[in-house]
């Protein structure tokens, strides 16, 4: 949804991070820039003015102007202000002191509010927490019954005892729900609430009397990130005709302009607490205004990439891995490298994950043009071996091969190709459990240039060759020797001898005593 955004905003920092020392020309040049850039994003007018004047203010401040780097410094005010215009600080759920919680969800028709109840039950229930969905959508056709199937997918707990399709009182459910969680040791109660296709009193009041009924801890104004400027309008009447603590964005993988999200923090004065961008139950956590921004300026969102890997990656399997890798490469087999593949793909989107990294806004395209089923024709090939195969691949000859791929569904090249990757990525991952670094990387301790070129460098000209007269290959390992040192000596222009060489008394000063 930030696309148009980061790359407006990282084609303006690009034109400032080559200047030495930056005028009040250049800073009101990157000022407008951004005003262009945020605009075009659809943010609300009072709020790029706001955010104009402060980066603004603080950027012909001492603060650049003293700075070593002052792009830098420019580009971190930007981030500061990003931050403070999306809520600032990550905003909690409040819990009851006496259980049950109850959540009321409310907002427009076509929001997202019943599919994001399932969202919000799941997310509750892996923090450890007993949920149950209350169906108070009665008007809207089938909302019940949707209800009850996003509640079972999630696999939480549904109170629906009216059909629903304009029978029955929602008050009266929302209010026979508290009890009935009572009653059940359920500690969080989320009331899914009926919607309209427009802001009008007779939804108000509605949602108003079930407010009333169960007087919720939070009320959360579910609101499509896609709608733009007039999501800012929906949640003011919103607040203004039932009120709510927080707002949360559903749809945010959607390819419309992502104003919404920065404006409507600001004007309502309520803070963003949770995303959802996609249409699997997964696809939702909580929003941490830090980390949207540092996404929005190109910079990654490392620290949710480390969250998902933790929720979805054993400790213990993979300290078994890292023990398996350490005795050496042969201990990985294509069974274990399957069973990773198959944690990565829990973690949900490849081209999501990878877009999380710092830096990848640059190979955006590459990113985005991702064949995910990649990765299902990888675990076809592999689950069509023996178990003899994946333990040791060396056995596979041509017709094992043309056999897989005749299981598999895909070309012999492609059975060929993995299995070659596999032994690469395998003497890869060895030696980075072993502590000698990334391979291919020549120069670097423990960072050897790869098998392929020792091979080339070693089968290069007949003086390399060993002499079988023993003498002579003894003398031709002394002369080799003393080349070694000759040109160790010299690469500091130190000659041959280095046993007399003394520091300079310059960097004597910033040695330890002895």
């Amino acid at each position: 949804m930030f696309d148009t955004l980061s790359d407006r905003l990282a084609n303006t920092f690009k034109t400032l991070r080559g200047r030495g020392r930056l005028s009040e020309a250049d800073i009101d040049a990157t000022a407008r820039d951004i005003r262009i850039a945020l605009l075009e994003a659809d943010v609300a007018l009072p709020v790029v003015r706001a955010f104009i004047a402060s980066v603004k203010q603080r950027a012909l401040g001492a603060e650049v102007h003293q700075a070593l780097n002052p792009a830098q410094q420019v580009i971190r005010i930007v981030n500061e202000e990003l931050v403070k215009i999306l809520g600032g600080e990550t905003r909690r759920l409040r819990f009851a002191k006496q259980p049950p919680t109850v959540i009321m969800l409310a907002g427009l028709q076509g929001a997202g509010k019943t599919t994001l109840a399932g969202k919000l039950g799941q997310w509750l229930h892996k923090q450890g927490h007993t949920p149950l969905l209350v169906a108070c959508d009665l008007q809207r056709p089938n909302a019940v019954n949707q209800l009850t199937v996003v509640a079972e997918r999630a696999g939480v707990a549904v109170f629906a005892p009216e059909p629903g399709n304009g029978v029955g009182d929602p008050v009266k459910v929302a209010r026979d729900s508290v009890e009935y969680a009572r009653s059940r040791q359920y500690d969080v109660v989320v009331v899914d609430t009926a919607g309209r296709l427009g802001v009008d009193q007779e939804m108000m009041q509605q949602a108003a009397d079930i407010r009333d009924a169960v007087t919720p801890d939070e009320i959360l104004f579910v609101v499509d990130a896609m709608i733009g400027q007039d999501a800012v309008n929906t949640a003011e009447a919103f607040r203004d005709g039932v009120g709510f603590d927080g707002v949360v964005l559903s749809k945010l993988d959607g390819d419309a302009r992502g104003g919404a999200a920065l404006s409507i923090a600001h004007v309502t004065g309520k803070q963003i607490m949770f995303a959802s961008n996609g249409e699997k139950l997964d696809d939702f956590d909580a929003f941490h205004p830090d980390r949207m921004a540092s996404r929005i300026l190109g910079m990654g969102d490392v620290l949710s990439l480390i969250e998902k890997a933790e929720q979805t990656f054993s400790q213990a399997e993979a300290e078994k891995m890292a023990a398996k890798l350490a005795k050496g490469p042969k201990e990985f087999t294509l069974d274990d490298f399957l069973a990773q593949m198959e944690q990565v793909r829990k973690m949900g989107s490849i081209s999501k994950l990878l877009g999380m990294l710092p830096g990848m806004a640059q190979i955006k395209d590459q990113i985005n043009n991702l064949d995910e089923r990649d990765v299902d024709r990888t675990a076809a090939i592999i689950k069509s071996m023996t178990p003899g195969e994946r333990a040791d691949p060396h056995i596979i000859n041509g017709s094992r091969r043309a056999r897989i791929a005749k299981g598999s569904g895909v070309e012999v090249s492609a059975v060929k190709s993995l299995v070659e990757r596999f032994f690469e990525a395998r003497k890869m991952m060895s030696r980075m459990a072993q502590g000698g670094g990334m391979p291919g990387m020549p120069g670097m301790p423990g960072m050897g240039g790869g098998p392929g070129r020792q091979k080339k460098q070693q089968k290069k000209g007949k003086g390399s060759r060993r002499s079988g007269n023993p003498m002579k290959r003894l003398q031709e390992e002394q002369a080799a020797a003393a080349r070694r040192e000759e040109r160790a000596g010299s690469a500091f222009g130190m000659g041959s001898g280095t046993e007399n060489f003394e520091l300079p008394s310059e960097f004597k000063d910033f040695l330890p005593p002895k």
